[in-house]
Parts: structure tokens; sequence; C-alpha cells
């Protein structure tokens, strides 16, 4: 049985992608930074009939916890196929460059960057040894420089100081990361899920977390000839995905 980790993934679109690798017939081990909130969360799951999944506190903000996460999953299995980095936060609104402090910088560069690096970090070594192992960091459309740039972007006067720098920080990360496992068998992308209305941004979205999770999860389980160090964003480019940085 094919294994995932999820961070973030007690509600919204991490908890929807946990539902679809569930019904893919994946063990998902469901991040997230209360154990209360996890567990509520695999509840949710088993009265579904999804008995497959199991929370694990795991706060990316902080080493030990990550450290704990690590070693309590180790515990439990030798190797792990996937690794959905999905923990984020928006930073709040507004965002603007010339009023948004550094410690306000800091804080979301903390989650959506350093929490990924210190995740991917920690748990590389099982997914060495899976087969296939899959990477999967979710970004934003509105972290592509390209877009941000384009007066004609659906999205141009849609501006922010502080998320979209951390998830092009990201994207930057998973470029340098595919490249480092360029030689093995890792698939590593970032991948958009689109503007999805969740607490995330107050239900302000126009897509689903059906919709979300399936763009995620199909980056989660790409065969052997799928594309690696790719910036997705289907629901921007519907024919490939591909989208530019």
């Amino acid at each position: 049985m094919k294994k995932a980790l999820i961070t973030g993934a007690n509600k919204g679109i991490g908890f929807e992608t946990a539902r679809q690798l569930l019904q893919q017939g994946y063990y998902v081990y469901l991040g997230s930074r209360s154990q209360e909130n996890g567990q509520a969360a695999v509840d949710r799951l088993h009265a579904e009939g999804w008995v497959e999944v199991e929370a694990v506190t795991l706060d990316v903000t902080d080493a030990d916890s990550v450290s704990a996460a690590r070693q309590e999953i180790g515990n439990k299995t030798d190797y792990l196929d996937v690794l959905i980095n999905n923990a984020g936060i928006n930073g709040g609104m507004p965002q603007s460059s010339l009023e948004a402090s550094v410690d306000q910088y800091k804080r979301v560069f903390e989650t959506n960057l350093y929490g990924v690096v210190r995740v991917t970090q920690a748990f590389i070594d099982l997914l060495k040894k899976s087969p296939e192992p899959r990477i999967v960091n979710v970004s934003s459309s509105g972290s592509s420089l390209t877009l941000q740039s384009d007066p004609t972007w659906k999205y141009y006067s849609h501006k922010a100081a502080l998320y979209p720098a951390s998830k092009a920080a990201l994207n930057m990360y998973t470029i340098d990361l595919a490249y480092q496992l360029k030689d093995t068998p890792f698939k590593v992308n970032a991948v958009c899920p689109g503007f999805v209305a969740t607490d995330f941004n107050n239900h302000r979205g126009t897509g689903s977390v059906e919709e979300a999770g399936t763009r995620i999860a199909k980056y989660a389980m790409i065969g052997p000839e799928g594309p690696t160090g790719k910036f997705i964003a289907e629901e921007y480019n519907p024919q490939t995905g591909e989208t530019p940085w």
C-alpha cells in the first residue's frame, strides 16, 4: 500500500486531498498542528468508511514538532511514497509592500517556505525508500512573476506583498529540489489548487475543494513519464497546466 503524508490536512484543501488519496487506496498520515483537530478530521473520514488514515501532530513552524512527527511515522513505516506540503498561511489582509513589517514577512515565510524545508528534509530518507516518490508543494498562480507583471491577467489588481512572495520563494525551492533529485525516481512539482473557496480566503474563492483536491492528488500520483520541476496551475492553463514562473 502506498503511503502519503499531508501537512495542514485537518480541513480545506488538505483534507479533501487526503480523502481523494484514500479513495485511490493510499494510507494517509494526516498532519495537523492540533492533535484534537487532526483527530476530528480523521473521525470524519472514518465515518465515511475510510479507515487507512491517522492523525499526526505536526506544526511545520516548530522543529521539535517536525522531529517528533518524523519519529512517530518512522516507528510505523519504513517508507513514504508521497509528501504533500500543503500547510500555509495567507498573512492576513491588507498586505502592502510599503506598510507590512519585516516581522509579518517572517511569519508568513516561516510557514510557507521554511516549514516546507523542515518537513522535506526531515522525511526525505523515508521518501527515498519508495520506488516512485512524489513531492507536491502547494503553490499559487499568484506567485508567478510573469502573471503578476501582466496587466491583462485577470488577477493583476489583486496585489499582496506577503503571500505571493512566500510562494514565489517556494517555487524556487521546488526547482532546486527537483534538480537535486533529477537522477532519481522522484517527481517534485509546485501545484496551484486554484482560487478555492475555503476558510483560508474567507470563502471568497470561485473553485471547489473537490477540484483543488483532484489537482493536487493528480501530481501526487503521476507515473514515471510525468513532469518534475514544474509549476502547474490548471486553472490558468487547462491544457497542460504548466504555468510561467
